[in-house]
């Protein structure tokens, strides 16, 4: 009979790796991350204005810092993914901080088109006080028919 050892009884060793169950284990992952990643988007439902514009050219390695206004009236700011509710008042605080840590951070406001004209009016105008140079406005494209 024929085996895995030599004439002399010794193990001879074997020239190919068993990968089974490092399939098992990548299959078990892409289901997990599959289950997650629907989980992981989320955010303050916001119905954006819908404009034509050309996209602004943004560096890689200075993230946007995101204030945004849902249709209620109250404030978020977004920075790496993570959405905290702030009011007015600290809103301009935590965004020196921001940028603070991370200068030449652009400041991107979303506004949802019900919310009215003068709130997000008032909203930069509050990070213009706070020392915020340039404030963007992020808008949808409208749907292409």
């Amino acid at each position: 009979m024929q085996g895995p050892f030599n004439r002399d009884g010794r193990r001879k060793p074997m020239g190919e790796i068993n990968v089974v169950p490092f399939i098992d284990v990548m299959l078990v992952l892409l289901v997990i991350f599959m289950i997650t990643a629907p989980m992981l988007t989320q955010g303050v439902q916001i119905e954006l204005p819908q404009v034509t514009s050309e996209p602004i050219d943004s560096d890689d390695d200075n993230e946007p810092i995101v204030v945004s206004v849902d249709r209620e009236g109250e404030y978020f700011l977004m920075v790496g993914g993570d959405e905290i509710q702030v009011g007015l008042d600290e809103l301009s605080d935590r965004v020196l901080i921001l940028l603070d840590r991370r200068p030449g951070s652009p400041v991107m406001v979303r506004g949802d088109r019900q919310v009215p004209y003068g709130q997000v009016v008032n909203l930069m105008s509050t990070l213009q006080v706070a020392g915020v140079a340039n404030v963007g406005l992020i808008s949808e494209p409208p749907p292409r028919d």
